[in-house]
């Protein structure tokens, strides 16, 4: 220290040693401004290959497959401790970046198909804008093609979807739900109140939902209720909150105060079944009334002529409809109805176990009986042999909706089978188009089931 303060003090005492000092003190005083204000971490240069032979790089410390290249990590280092060291030879050149290089479309040695990188930078998604620039469209255009506005032609939507498909572009949800007010989401509330809420063939319906609204670019919202009152309370809730843009009401009901709350607030809904007052309402369903009327020709064909009928749950619309049907196939084929052979009012299996032990009571029982639904048939079979009553020999039962149980009872159930799954995309569809704004009573669909013989109808022997 001394002779470095006297060195500085009066640089002529030390003579010619005194520069050299001099300049090494200078160094180390750069060296360590260096260390403080120059310090670098270090750096992984990335590297794509073709194959292992032809690596720009030496000894990789790791590698991972990306696609059909190589992706090589290498950490490069010019010290010991990653610090520049003065008089070091200069650095290497490093590989051109990723995003500028091509991966080859060969197999690499892992075997994994190749992924081609463009070279530029890394795309982002592409816009509606780009895709109304590559059609010579208006934006407004493209978007009320994709959304199936019916004042864009077919021809131009089919244009805009294939183009939008080949260009993968993807509408972002929370964009559109901005801008249009709208959640892109199908609403139904599932009843666990209702006698069959569990039943096998929810799954189906439930599947056709979902395929259905993911067809129309929309996704289903399920919800759930235990009651009555929780039910309107969960649609009040979803409304609120704006859950769904509409909503699918299955089995419609006589007096429906879903109907009721939602053509208050407005909001598009679709029945499974028919309303009496049609004012605001789209549907879509199976005319029972035409299933029960070919029942009774069937049996009247079979030489039957005493048939008696349990009808469904008389809350529900079906079971006006099925009624009306039984009494248009009596008259059709020249029978009186004999109130006596009429129940009402059945939906559960020990419903139709009720109903068929008054009937097979009666001092003129049945020859044969149409039930509204398949349960309350199978309810009949169990009456049945609780009398000794063979089913297709002693008694023909006809049934109506297609349920695997009604396959496998014995005999089986001969019956009306109704495609579940094609009734919950056709709801999804129509709800779609009451959402866009169809007008509703353009959305008003019926279909019929269809009819399966089995082994429980067979001639009457009881003239």
């Amino acid at each position: 220290y001394i002779t470095l303060q006297r060195s500085l003090d009066d640089p002529a005492e030390n003579g010619c040693l005194e520069p050299k000092f001099l300049d090494r003190q200078t160094q180390r005083k750069t060296a360590s401004r260096q260390l403080r204000n120059r310090i670098k971490p270090r750096r992984l240069k990335l590297a794509f290959e073709r194959n292992c032979d032809d690596s720009p790089l030496s000894t990789p410390s790791s590698f991972a497959a990306i696609g059909g290249g190589t992706c090589r990590l290498e950490t490069a280092l010019s010290g010991s401790d990653g610090l520049p060291i003065p008089g070091d030879p200069p650095e290497k050149h490093l590989p051109k970046p990723v995003s500028e290089l091509k991966v080859s479309r060969r197999e690499n040695i892992m075997g994994h198909a190749p992924t081609v990188l463009s070279e530029g930078p890394s795309r982002s998604r592409v816009t509606i804008n780009e895709v109304a620039d590559a059609l010579h469209l208006t934006k407004s255009t493209v978007s009320r093609a994709l959304n199936g506005y019916p004042d864009i032609s077919e021809a131009t939507q089919l244009r805009v979807k294939r183009m939008a498909e080949r260009m993968n572009y993807q509408p972002l949800s929370h964009a559109q739900a901005i801008k249009t007010g709208r959640t892109r989401s199908l609403g139904f509330v599932l009843q666990l109140a209702d006698h069959d809420a569990q039943r096998p063939f929810l799954a189906e319906f439930l599947a056709g939902l979902s395929a259905g609204s993911t067809a129309q670019g929309y996704t289903l919202t399920v919800a759930s209720a235990d009651s009555e009152t929780h039910l309107i309370e969960t649609f009040r809730t979803l409304l609120r909150e704006r859950k769904a843009d509409g909503f699918i009401l299955p089995r419609a009901m006589v007096f429906d105060p879903r109907v009721e709350l939602l053509r208050t607030a407005k909001v598009p809904f679709v029945l499974f079944g028919r309303q009496a007052d049609p004012e605001g309402c789209c549907w879509f369903d199976i005319r029972g009334e035409d299933a029960m009327q070919e029942a009774v020709m069937h049996l009247s064909e079979l030489g039957h002529r005493r048939i008696g009928f349990i009808n469904g749950g008389t809350i529900y619309s079906y079971a006006k409809l099925r009624g009306e049907g039984f009494r248009a196939g009596m008259a059709q084929a020249g029978m009186a109805v004999d109130p006596n052979l009429i129940c009402e009012n059945a939906v559960t299996l020990d419903d139709g176990r009720e109903a068929a032990a008054f009937l097979l009571n009666l001092a003129h029982p049945p020859t044969a009986i149409v039930c509204a639904v398949d349960q309350v048939a199978l309810g009949v079979y169990l009456a049945a042999a609780d009398r000794g009553i063979t089913i297709g020999r002693d008694l023909s039962v006809v049934g109506y909706d297609g349920i695997q149980e009604g396959a496998h009872a014995q005999p089986p159930l001969t019956t009306f089978a109704v495609d579940n799954r094609a009734a919950g995309v056709e709801l999804a569809t129509l709800l779609v188009e009451c959402i866009r704004g169809e007008p509703s009573e353009n959305l008003r669909k019926t279909t019929n089931a269809v009819f399966v013989r089995r082994g429980s109808t067979g001639p009457c022997i009881n003239l």
